[in-house]
């Protein structure tokens, strides 16, 4: 049994938050040739819990073919994906500043949910969990969005926030999992990576 796992992520915090628990990670990214974003487009219709877990599955498909296209050792897998949700409406990385400070007069003064889904693969063994937070943002002035917008951490998160960056200061209130809305929950994430027979 390796001693390692593949994290098919480009987030730094992903991999931080998998050192925190000891697990020492290579990452796998896409090839040039591959369209990763388009794995993300949301469905006409789709639930929130159910884009964020089809989004997980397709990265992970993905990364399995690149993992057996490169002929590199065999080791657990790892793909996640979240989104956050207010109601039906699904946010997602912002394009722009401009889009950035539209989600977050959005979502200030609302309570809204994170919802990140984590997939393992080991040889033809998959599982997968789902952590559903939520979190209530005070209510947000303009000055105040355009101030955070401004720092340029809203840009390639979704939501348009970081909950570990400066926003934590309009957070009034948060349940769930913390690492879940950072991007990788990190008790569901030890469930699987055991699953698999990974010692943690």
């Amino acid at each position: 049994m390796t001693d390692f796992i593949y994290l098919a992520s480009q987030s730094p915090r992903r991999r931080q938050l998998l050192e925190q628990l000891g697990v020492s990670c290579e990452l796998l990214l896409p090839d040039a040739s591959e369209d990763s974003e388009a794995l993300e487009a949301v469905l006409p219709g789709e639930a929130p819990s159910t884009y964020v877990q089809r989004v997980t599955q397709l990265k992970l498909d993905a990364a399995v073919a690149r993992l057996r296209r490169r002929g590199l050792p065999a080791a657990p897998v790892l793909c996640s994906d979240t989104t956050v949700a207010l109601g039906r409406r699904i946010y997602g990385k912002p394009d722009d500043a401009a889009h950035a400070g539209r989600m977050l007069a959005e979502l200030a003064g609302r309570t809204h949910r994170v919802l990140t889904a984590v997939a393992v693969q080991l040889g033809r063994k998959r599982v997968r969990a789902l952590s559903v937070s939520r979190v209530t943002f005070a209510p947000m002035s303009a000055a105040q969005i355009r101030a955070y917008v401004a720092t340029g951490e809203p840009l390639g998160k979704a939501g348009a926030y970081a909950i570990q960056g400066r926003v934590a200061m309009h957070i009034a209130h948060m349940s769930g999992s913390y690492s879940g809305i950072m991007g990788l929950p990190l008790h569901e994430t030890t469930l699987l990576l055991k699953a698999v027979g990974l010692k943690i």
